[in-house]
C-alpha cells in the first residue's frame, strides 16, 4: 500500500494537485494541516483514494480534529499538524504520544522541514511543506517486507 503524506500547502492547490497526479498509486492521502481549503478545492477530482486530514495551526475556523489515527496493512500510523506537541521546539513531546498510542508510524507537519527517521520502532516522518520554496511531500510504502519513508521534492 502506498500512502501521501502532505502538509503546509498554505493556499497553493496547484501544488497539492500535481502530487497528487504524481503518486497515482496513493491509495490514501494524509494531509497533516495548514492547507484545509485547498484540499476541499481538489479533493472531488480524485474519488478513487481516501483523504485523511487534522488541522493545523493556519485552518482557522475547521471543525476538523487535531489528531487522527489510521490503520494500514497492520501499521497503526498516529498523524498530527504537530503545533500542539510543541515540535518547532522539539519532538519529545510528539515522540512520546506516538508512543502512548502504540504508533508504528508518527506523522507531522507545522515546521516546514522535511525529515524522516527510524528510532527504537518508531518511524518518523514530516513531509515539509507543499507550498514556497522547495516544496516536498511524503510517500510511505507498507509492503509484507516492511516499511518505506520517502521525502520527494515537488519539480
Amino acid at each position: 500500500m502506498r500512502i501521501l503524506v502532505m502538509s503546509d500547502t498554505h493556499g497553493d492547490a496547484a501544488a497539492l494537485r500535481r502530487a497528487l497526479l504524481a503518486q497515482p498509486k496513493a491509495e490514501v492521502v494524509i494531509h497533516l494541516g495548514d492547507g484545509q481549503e485547498d484540499l476541499d478545492q481538489v479533493r472531488f477530482s480524485f474519488s478513487d483514494r481516501t483523504f485523511l486530514r487534522v488541522r493545523g495551526n493556519c485552518d482557522w475556523g475547521s471543525s476538523l480534529p487535531t489528531v487522527g489515527e489510521y490503520k494500514a496493512e497492520g501499521a497503526r500510523i498516529f498523524y498530527t499538524h504537530g503545533h500542539a506537541y510543541g515540535v518547532k521546539s522539539g519532538d519529545e513531546t510528539i515522540i512520546s504520544a506516538a508512543r502512548e498510542r502504540k504508533a508504528d508510524i508518527l506523522l507531522f507537519g507545522h515546521t516546514h522541514q522535511s525529515r524522516e527517521d527510524y528510532e527504537d520502532g518508531l518511524y518518523i516522518m514530516n513531509p515539509g511543506r507543499l507550498s514556497g520554496w522547495e516544496p516536498s511531500y511524503g510517500v510511505i510504502d507498507i509492503t509484507p517486507q516492511g516499511i518505506v519513508l520517502n521525502v520527494v521534492r515537488l519539480p
